[in-house]
């Protein structure tokens, strides 16, 4: 359609009405795209959560995604942006458990695990995909049509492929070990999964009274001090350990202590892993509530005693404690050392201390029979992954945090004990599949893998993962190393990591807290496209940023100049003409020096947008726009027009207005869109976002 463009831009009457023109397109789908399109571009989006709702660090990784899809899909690649959710097991267990606790009074062990499961899909199916209808009011242009979710039957089969080829090459073992335990979920957790805060605590140094030391005639000392910040575990010790390195305890090693209130006789051993600068450099040896002394205790065969159990409360083998929670039991210890005379002193301690990432309880390390998978293999595969160049990172200093974790990863605990999730593929297992073992998969398992379907062969391995930096290990190694091993390529070759967004003060933003800034209310004031426009100007190359509405109320105000622009060039084109604007049919030597300037200035923006994309630089590529459109194009060409007035700089004014659009579409969609379909040119496609970029 051709026409007038009204006298001001409301995005509220606008935008809704051009993403149905594009639905109805079908343009999202790459099957659907006009035109011979031999070279495929994908993305898979980071599967959000069917518990989450649109933040600002999802609205600022869709824009960036859809700025890529957008251009290359102009560029006249069958271009892919695959969507989909996570069925995030813990997450989704502890919403419905609270709204079930809510609403009828009821846990989800009054229902049973079948009866939950069911509620949990009712409330997936109601509420699941809210996220993703968000993501289209933000102009996202996935395609839905194959909108994926990872307990889809399909997906359940790639889950249970994947987990049997680990099982049956011998990668995947059970076994007992110490695990990190949530009491109030009652499941392990990966060390990944854990949220860490310093909190002030105490570190108290605890008499231990020597029994004997072999290598001496006559003793030295009546007692090893060791320092702890949890004296309630020492009911479990089953050793005293001090460093090979340190010659201050050589002739104590090979002795034994009596334990204090339990008074049972514990060795004293020698073991690398033991800190000498941290306490007294003795450090009291509890195998079954800590990973490092559980490795101690495997390598020196000491017994195991779980003085804690799954539901956070002390054990029998606690004596005094039994049924208390461990900080009540802290408070036993303290009171029955202090009797005895047995605290040489406390010193205030400020330590990290653990906490469940879902439901931000306490975790207690403590020994549970689990399925785990080898890493060995995997991690070497990973590293060579981007060590090679096959897979780069960007900003490059991000692969220090891949590196760093794969040279010192231990075996991957797969096993949780919640309901709701991919359950162990093994006869008569009730536990379900860690969730970032499914998503692991994402990038094939959403293309029909392990069937070889066409979209596997067509968008395989992907183009480009975005994503934050808080889950380059969750889930970027993961599935580097899942794609190596099941795909035989690296699964994308380039993994942007975004930065992440703060409040103005250079705080994370939390919903609880108050401190959240919903996107949508954003899109709702000023628009979807000065929002999107607003978040890519602040991508500067910082790794935080620091969020200020005033960027919003910038990006407004740049949509407003595009419209009155575009009105003013439409006003100067008589409604009976038609021009072609793709190429000027202009002889140069009739060009003015005005008229060569808007042409080199537009020239060399296109240039400038191409390589800033390229580096993903979407910062540097919006000031840019931004610049070239105010001030070369408005400020001074449109200005000089006035003054020359003539057919040929109609041309040039619609000629340049046309390709401004197209270069900034993939940023502002929804106002492009609708400024160019009012444009009276020939040959126009049926919507901008199909026309070809400019050259």
């Amino acid at each position: 359609m051709n026409g007038e463009l009204p006298k001001a831009y409301e995005h509220k009457k606008t935008e809704d009405k051009i993403y149905q023109l594009w639905l109805r397109a079908g343009f999202f789908n790459p099957d659907k795209l006009p035109g011979t399109r031999k070279k495929s571009y994908a993305i898979v989006i980071p599967p959000p959560n069917v518990t989450g709702e649109l933040h600002m660090g999802h609205a600022l990784n869709a824009t960036c995604q859809d700025i890529l899809i957008r251009k290359k899909r102009m560029e006249g690649f069958r271009t892919l942006w695959l969507p989909g959710t996570d069925h995030a097991g813990i997450a989704t267990q502890v919403k419905v458990e609270k709204e079930l606790r809510k609403q009828e009074g009821i846990s989800r062990h009054d229902l049973g695990r079948e009866k939950f499961i069911e509620k949990i899909w009712e409330w997936k199916n109601k509420y699941g995909d809210i996220i993703l209808d968000q993501l289209k009011r933000l102009g996202a242009s996935c395609d839905w049509s194959r909108t994926r979710f990872t307990l889809d039957e399909e997906y359940v089969k790639a889950v249970e492929n994947a987990f049997l080829h680990y099982y049956e090459k011998g990668w995947i073992y059970r076994g007992e070990r110490v695990v990190n335990w949530c009491p109030r979920c009652r499941t392990s957790l990966s060390d990944l999964e854990l949220e860490y805060k310093e909190e002030k605590g105490k570190l108290w140094y605890i008499k231990y009274p020597i029994k004997k030391i072999s290598s001496l005639k006559s003793q030295i000392l009546n007692y090893i001090t060791v320092a702890t910040t949890r004296p309630e575990t020492m009911l479990g010790d089953t050793a005293v350990a001090v460093s090979p390195k340190d010659k201050r305890y050589k002739n104590f090693v090979g002795g034994t202590v009596i334990l204090p209130i339990q008074n049972r006789e514990i060795p004293i051993i020698e073991d690398s892993a033991v800190d000498v600068k941290f306490g007294t450099g003795a450090v009291k040896v509890t195998p079954a509530h800590d990973l490092t002394d559980w490795e101690i205790g495997q390598r020196h065969k000491l017994e195991s005693l779980k003085v804690i159990d799954e539901g956070g409360k002390m054990t029998k083998e606690s004596k005094i404690c039994e049924g208390s929670n461990p900080l009540q039991c802290r408070e036993i210890v303290i009171e029955e050392l202090e009797k005895k005379n047995l605290i040489e002193k406390t010193e205030d301690f400020i330590h990290s201390v653990p906490y469940c990432y879902r439901c931000h309880s306490l975790i207690e390390p403590i020994p549970s029979k689990q399925w785990f998978l080898k890493m060995d293999k995997l991690a070497k595969m990973a590293l060579k992954a981007v060590k090679s160049g096959k897979v780069k990172f960007i900003p490059k200093n991000f692969e220090k945090v891949y590196f760093d974790w794969l040279k010192n990863i231990k075996d991957w605990c797969i096993s949780r004990q919640i309901w709701w999730g991919h359950k162990i593929p093994i006869e008569g297992e009730n536990d379900v599949l860690d969730t970032w073992f499914s998503s692991a998969l994402w990038p094939f398992a959403t293309l029909g893998w392990p069937e070889k379907k066409e979209d596997l062969k067509n968008f395989y391995p992907t183009d480009v993962l975005s994503t934050a930096r808080d889950i380059i290990n969750l889930w970027v190694a993961r599935m580097i190393f899942s794609g190596m091993e099941f795909m035989g390529k690296t699964p994308f070759h380039s993994v942007f990591i975004h930065p992440t967004v703060l409040t103005k003060e250079g705080e994370r933003m939390s919903k609880s807290l108050g401190t959240g800034i919903d996107p949508l209310n954003l899109c709702e004031k000023y628009g979807a496209d000065a929002t999107r426009f607003g978040i890519a100007w602040q991508l500067m190359g910082g790794q935080d940023i620091k969020f200020t509405e005033d960027n919003i109320v910038m990006g407004r105000k740049f949509c407003n100049k595009i419209w009155n622009a575009s009105r003013y060039v439409l006003m100067q084109i008589p409604k009976s003409e038609q021009q072609i604007t793709s190429k000027l049919q202009i002889p140069k030597s009739e060009f003015t020096e005005a008229d060569k300037k808007i042409v080199k200035a537009l020239d060399k923006t296109i240039k400038s947008v191409n390589k800033s994309l390229q580096d993903f630089q979407f910062g540097q590529a919006a000031h840019n726009l931004y610049d070239f459109f105010w001030h070369d194009f408005c400020d001074i060409y449109i200005e000089k027009s006035k003054e020359q007035n003539d057919e040929k700089t109609k041309k040039i004014l619609l000629f340049v207005l046309s390709n401004s659009l197209k270069i900034l579409h993939p940023f502002i969609p929804f106002i492009t869109e609708e400024i160019y379909q009012t444009l009276p040119i020939k040959d126009k496609k049926q919507c901008l976002m199909v026309e070809s970029w400019p050259q």
